[in-house]
């Protein structure tokens, strides 16, 4: 059973971290968008990490979850939304549900959310997790690989694993105009890019440094 208790302690601790993700630091790009800040500060991160693991929420690292996978850093969640550019009422495909923390940063922003996890565990806890949370969004078992052409085109798409490649079948997914972000790279770190898909066809790429991040996998459902 979950049982969801935001204190004021834990109210204090997400203000401390917005002001860490604000901050100006020579070694990234600090958090600008005040509506991510926002979120940020709103969405109980200690929610999405087992109870006795709760006083480690709020630090800017991140945290393993079960499965072989983790929750992200803040400041990764922090930047990968901010190089999305949400919208309201924006269709947004995630690849890698994971603890779910991704998927409320982006409802909060008034997105309209397509998630898919390929680990049933993190699925299950997720899906009970935002629904008791009263967020509204669609979420599948499966491979994040093929995507979910049913409900394509999509505005934005974020994966939240490293993948070896841009995916083409995720890129064909995404309508003109629109942007994905994703880590890439098969070692120990990936770089992240931003792969705008322009309405000429062609593709458009930025690299924004080095994160890490759990393997995307293939097939693996």
């Amino acid at each position: 059973m979950i049982i969801l208790r935001d204190t004021y302690k834990h109210q204090g601790l997400r203000k401390l971290l917005v002001e860490t993700l604000r901050s100006d630091r020579s070694d990234r790009i600090p958090i600008m968008d005040k509506r991510i800040l926002e979120v940020i500060g709103k969405v109980p991160r200690h929610f999405f990490l087992a109870p006795e693991f709760s006083e480690f929420a709020y630090r800017d690292q991140a945290f393993q979850i079960g499965c072989g996978q983790t929750i992200s850093q803040p400041y990764t969640v922090a930047f990968q939304t901010q190089l999305l550019d949400v919208r309201p009422r924006e269709k947004i495909l995630e690849i890698g549900t994971g603890s779910g923390y991704q998927a409320a940063i982006l409802l909060e922003l008034g997105a309209k959310v397509f998630t898919i996890e390929r680990q049933r565990e993190l699925f299950d806890k997720a899906d009970e997790l935002l629904h008791k949370m009263n967020y509204d969004l669609k979420m599948l078992f499966g491979d994040g690989y093929r995507g979910w052409p049913v409900y394509a085109p999509f505005h934005k798409i974020i994966i939240t694993c490293g993948a070896p490649e841009v995916p083409e079948a995720l890129y064909e997914q995404l309508r003109p105009g629109g942007i994905m972000v994703v880590p890439v790279g098969e070692g120990d770190t990936q770089e992240m890019k931003r792969v705008i898909k322009l309405r000429n066809g062609e593709r458009y790429e930025q690299n924004f440094g080095l994160f890490r991040f759990v393997p995307m996998l293939k097939d693996k459902v």
